[in-house]
């Protein structure tokens, strides 16, 4: 039936849905910088931060599975190909650089010329949702059997920048884990790796496998370890580690 084609194209619009409601999240008010009776300085970052946060995990698990529901019904398409495309710089490329200009916009507002500087110092955090449009633009005209992939997925980039909200959320008792975050050098660190290791070419994993055995496994038990292990010890900071170890980890294997 006609209709059952069209399942894997509805829940790759459930991605962009879920990358909308992101958005909404992000940038709503409550964003804020204050004093304490000491003289610190607290910065208020309000819960719909996270909420965002979850979101774009939740629109990555849908973007994990539309694909496997497409070969599940046998209902590939060109237009599933451009809409999974499409989806995917909102939810993994717009909705994180939101989260990047908020946490710029606090980190300049920390300074005592906070309020004076100019708006295009914030221009760079709209970078990785760029970067995500040229990487997705590429794949989509790419046509290759390779069980690789050609630059960072704008889906794990996405993830890697979503997890920030909720790790200043959780490290209230870390404290130089929060005056890293509220750094606009971090930032601008993380805008240009981020975004560069989108639209380079450097060779990366991709659950596409030929054959299961050990070799091909091998470097995705590694990472399922590194997650893991730092999640046990780092909570949410496992996931930019996790992005890092999956980097470093794809250059090994990919390029034997």
């Amino acid at each position: 039936m006609n209709w059952l084609k069209q399942i894997p194209n509805l829940v790759t619009l459930m991605n962009l849905f879920l990358g909308c409601w992101a958005i909404v999240w992000i940038m709503q008010p409550g964003l804020s910088i204050s004093s304490s009776i000491e003289g610190d300085t607290l910065v208020n970052l309000p819960e719909s931060m996270v909420l965002g946060s979850f979101c774009i995990f939740g629109a990555a698990i849908v973007d994990f599975f539309d694909g496997f529901v497409a070969r599940l019904l046998k209902a590939d398409s060109a237009l599933g190909k451009q809409l999974d495309s499409l989806a995917d710089v909102v939810s993994f490329g717009v909705a994180p650089s939101l989260i990047i200009y908020q946490f710029l916009r606090l980190a300049f507002a920390g300074r005592e010329d906070g309020l004076d500087i100019d708006i295009i110092w914030l221009f760079p955090a709209f970078l990785p949702a760029l970067a995500s449009a040229y990487r997705l633009g590429r794949f989509n005209i790419t046509e290759s059997a390779s069980t690789g992939f050609s630059g960072v997925p704008a889906p794990a980039a996405g993830i890697t920048i979503a997890a920030f909200p909720l790790i200043y959320w959780y490290a209230s008792s870390m404290t130089w884990l929060v005056d890293l975050l509220m750094s606009e050098y971090f930032w601008y660190a993380s805008i240009l790796i981020v975004a560069y290791l989108q639209v380079s070419t450097l060779p990366m994993l991709s659950l596409k496998m030929k054959h299961l055995n050990l070799k091909t496994m091998l470097p995705w038990l590694i990472l399922a370890f590194v997650a893991l292990g730092t999640a046990f010890f780092f909570s949410w900071l496992s996931i930019p580690i996790a992005f890092l170890a999956y980097v470093i980890i794809s250059l090994i294997f990919q390029t034997k």
